[in-house]
């Protein structure tokens, strides 16, 4: 798996987290973020046994090439 770092949160407190990358074999987006533990937020989703959920903020959607127009 060949995965290109997007972009690093610049607001990380943390300098770490959260971060975007792009696997170029498949396409898909791998992200780095928050886990979600809290079990009232948990219990709206419907996650299966093999998914997890993650939060990253808003700020960072300008590292997708969808939202730069492939930049």
């Amino acid at each position: 798996m060949a995965l290109r770092k997007l972009g690093k949160d610049p607001d990380s407190k943390h300098d770490g987290s959260p971060t975007v990358y792009l696997d170029e074999e498949s396409g898909n987006y791998v992200l780095q973020g928050w886990r979600v533990t809290d079990t009232e937020r948990l219990s709206q989703l419907d996650v299966p046994e093999h998914e997890t959920v993650i939060e990253f903020p808003r700020r960072m959607m300008q590292f997708f090439p969808e939202v730069t127009g492939g930049q």
